[in-house]
């Protein structure tokens, strides 16, 4: 019973649940419709409005579009008006400028007509000139009875002679009036230079024969079928001479060094007796340290003594190989400490740097201590020597030009010359054979007397000067001067001497009258 109950319990609440749910579902549709109608309602409004606002912004976008459009036509239309005036303006102007031209062309062509007419008139004239000249010129060879190229010859060799007297005039009033302000200052340079330095008038020879006690000592230096002399030669890379000369040998070699080290082996082997290969080749070999020792030391004593402390260790050796090569007898070690102090003396005189003027003249003759080893003057050599071992370009300079084989280019080389020349040049500094010095003087008076003009010429002051006796007739006072220059240039090419010579030309003019 009770379950009927409950199961008619809930049919009925399943019907009552169905009930409501479709009076619900009624009200809800009713209320969805009644919603959906007004929304449409509302759209339809919206777009209404949204259809009109549409049209008048199209109208208002129209009416804009319209009114620039217009604008812009208008402004084109102004602009294409005013291009339209320019074109007309640059048509207007190319007008007139090609109206210009046409006349410019026009006249052109007429002076081209002038011009052509006076061409054939100059030409025309030209022609009458050039027989006028003709004739002319037949007329002065008549007169003159020389041809046309006799007359240029003459007149080329009148201006010549003319242009030379002018010259020679000049170049004496030049001479004249540099001497008047430089002989004076270098006259007084040179006066306190020779006074404040003073050396020995000493000339050091390099022996080349060793005296022997007795004849029966060159055979002991010939030795058994010559193996001693053999030994000495090769040992010291010189020629030992065994002539008829009594009791001497003589030694020959062009390096003085080696000739030294041979001369000092001789003497201790002739002084200890003890002569075989053995005990020459232990003798050569003490007396060679000897002597590089002794060169080393008088390098040193050099860069002392002249107050130069920086030179390369090779340039000291070199300096003191020097002590064993001379120049016309004056030793050359000694030649350049006196050029040195010269140069250092000079140099204060003047006012430039006293080390570096020092030093030039300390190294200026450098190359000798190689120059029979290379081919090349020593001055070159020297300065080749200087630059390789770190010496100044001013110093390398003075010392390839202090014999004028390069341009002298600062006061330096200028310095050394003038140091060189007198410590060369002073009495007694050197010698040389009587053979020798009567062919130099010879030979200067020779070449004097082939100049033109020349008539005598006479060495004086044992070669230090010549003096030249020039015809009156040929050379005046003004060419004196020139004919000097061109002498001494000529002996400075042709001839080697020591220190320098003195040109003098002299011309005189004598009138003799005789009473009775």
């Amino acid at each position: 019973m009770m379950i009927v109950y409950i199961a008619l319990s809930l049919f009925v609440g399943l019907g009552l649940g169905y009930l409501i749910k479709v009076i619900l579902d009624k009200r809800y549709v009713r209320d969805a419709s009644s919603t959906a109608s007004r929304l449409v309602e509302e759209a339809k409004k919206e777009a209404s409005n949204m259809i009109a606002d549409a049209r008048l912004k199209s109208k208002e976008m129209i009416f804009n579009a319209k009114s620039q459009g217009e604008r812009e036509a208008k402004e084109r239309m102004k602009e294409i008006s005013q291009a339209e005036k320019r074109l007309a303006q640059r048509e207007d102007k190319i007008d007139t400028k090609l109206s210009l031209l046409d006349k410019r062309e026009q006249d052109a062509k007429r002076t081209e007509e002038k011009l052509t007419q006076k061409l054939r008139e100059v030409e025309q004239i030209r022609h009458e000139v050039e027989a006028l000249r003709r004739e002319q010129i037949g007329r002065l060879e008549k007169i003159s009875g020389l041809s046309q190229e006799e007359a240029k010859k003459e007149l080329m060799l009148t201006l010549e002679s003319e242009a030379k007297h002018e010259a020679a005039k000049k170049l004496r009033q030049i001479q004249e009036e540099a001497q008047a302000t430089a002989d004076k200052k270098a006259k007084e340079i040179l006066a306190t230079t020779i006074q404040r330095f003073s050396a020995d008038v000493v000339n050091e020879h390099t022996v080349s024969v060793v005296n022997l006690p007795n004849e029966e000592m060159k055979g002991r230096i010939i030795g058994r079928e010559g193996r001693n002399i053999r030994s000495i030669e090769s040992l010291t890379g010189v020629d030992l001479i065994i002539d008829d000369t009594p009791d001497a040998v003589v030694i020959s070699c062009f390096d003085p060094v080696k000739r030294e080290v041979a001369r000092l082996a001789l003497e201790k082997l002739v002084a200890d007796g003890r002569i075989h290969p053995a005990r020459i080749e232990e003798v050569v070999e003490k007396v060679e340290k000897e002597v590089r020792d002794s060169i080393w030391e008088a390098g040193q004593q050099a860069t002392f003594d002249v107050g130069i402390h920086d030179i390369h260790p090779e340039l000291v050796r070199l300096i003191g190989k020097l002590k064993y090569r001379t120049s016309f007898a004056q030793n050359v070690y000694q030649h350049s400490l006196e050029v040195a102090h010269l140069c250092g003396v000079m140099a204060a005189e003047v006012g430039v740097n006293q080390k570096i003027a020092k030093r030039i003249g300390l190294l200026h003759d450098i190359g000798k201590a190689v120059d029979h080893e290379l081919e090349g003057s020593h001055a070159i050599i020297g300065a080749d020597i200087a630059k390789r071992y770190g010496e100044s370009d001013e110093v390398v300079e003075a010392i390839a030009s202090h014999h004028d084989e390069t341009p002298v280019t600062s006061v330096y080389g200028f310095l050394v010359q003038a140091a060189d020349t007198l410590s060369a040049a002073r009495p007694g500094a050197r010698q040389e054979m009587l053979e020798n010095y009567i062919k130099r003087l010879s030979d200067l008076e020779s070449l004097a007397v082939s100049f033109k003009g020349v008539t005598k010429a006479y060495a004086v002051q044992a070669g230090r000067e010549i003096r030249v006796i020039a015809d009156i007739s040929q050379i005046n006072d003004d060419n004196m001067d020139t004919l000097a220059q061109d002498i001494a240039k000529a002996i400075e090419k042709q001839m080697i001497y020591p220190g320098q010579i003195k040109v003098v030309v002299i011309r005189e003019n004598r009138a003799v009258g005789y009473a009775k």
